[in-house]
């Protein structure tokens, strides 16, 4: 986590997964690098503890936060989503039909995802395996149950030769037709003002316009090629929320409620820029 150097600056923060990487590598490299103060290297979850708790102004959080966290509205035009596989957020088992799975290990770093787990069991498959929380550790995970939800670039390594990986995206695009939303960029309303110097959509283009440097940077860490790593960020990872994706984000809302995931919605408030 950076130190604090300058307390007028718009405080923000975000994983650092590769498929958050082209939406923060302008803040770290680029034209924006001097324009925030960036938190990074913390889970998706955390960074929703910090927006909560005032540490950030704006913060690239699970979209099931947006029912959990008052007094936020969303920074329009981008987020981390997928049309149809997404590849860094599967369900692993060694089972070949999720019908037979019994137990499900969640890793909570994600709170949408793990959402999203149990609403296709109790929607789509009609029935609910037992949950239980787990640190993302696939091995102890499938010690203890029968699936593990595993999310960002730990996904990623998943040897697919050894387990059963089912795409939550995927699975939630053959169920309902929808691309699915799984981050957005979300911002205090009392930050509205001093966001509004910082250009999200600006800096999600400049981190697109700079894969080769975003490969260069991950590629020893995930062992993966350049190409893999252009493909998951130009195919799998959608950055721009079309009307497809919305619809998806606003049946995930229906039916969190409906499954008492989330206590109740509200509209999508969007920031006016």
């Amino acid at each position: 986590m950076n130190e604090r150097r300058n307390d007028s600056r718009p405080r923000i923060a975000a994983s650092s997964y590769l498929n958050t990487a082209p939406l923060i590598w302008s803040f770290i490299h680029g034209s924006q690098r001097d324009a925030v103060e960036l938190f990074t290297d913390t889970a998706p979850a955390r960074c929703a503890e910090m927006l909560a708790g005032d540490e950030a102004d704006a913060a690239l959080v699970p979209v099931v936060e947006y029912h959990r966290i008052p007094n936020v509205a969303i920074i329009p035009d981008v987020c981390v989503g997928s049309r149809s596989a997404v590849r860094s957020v599967v369900l692993v088992t060694r089972r070949n039909n999720l019908k037979k799975v019994e137990r499900v290990a969640l890793d909570d770093s994600s709170r949408t995802s793990a959402a999203l787990v149990k609403i296709i069991f109790r929607e789509f498959l009609g029935f609910e395996p037992e949950w239980q929380t787990s640190q993302p550790d696939l091995k102890s995970m499938l010690m203890q149950a029968d699936a593990a939800l595993i999310i960002g670039d730990p996904a990623m390594k998943i040897p697919r030769d050894q387990f059963r990986v089912f795409d939550l995206a995927t699975l939630w695009r053959e169920f309902t037709g929808f691309g699915f939303v799984f981050a957005m960029w979300m911002a205090r309303k009392e930050s509205v003002e001093k966001i509004r110097s910082v250009d999200f959509v600006a800096a999600r283009n400049e981190g697109l316009a700079h894969l080769d440097e975003i490969s260069a940077e991950y590629r020893p860490q995930l062992g993966l090629s350049d190409d893999d790593i252009r493909t998951y960020l130009t195919d799998n990872i959608a950055f721009r929320m079309d009307e497809d994706m919305e619809k998806g984000l606003k049946l995930y809302f229906e039916l969190a409620i409906q499954h008492k995931l989330i206590d109740a919605a509200r509209p999508l408030e969007f920031i006016a820029s």
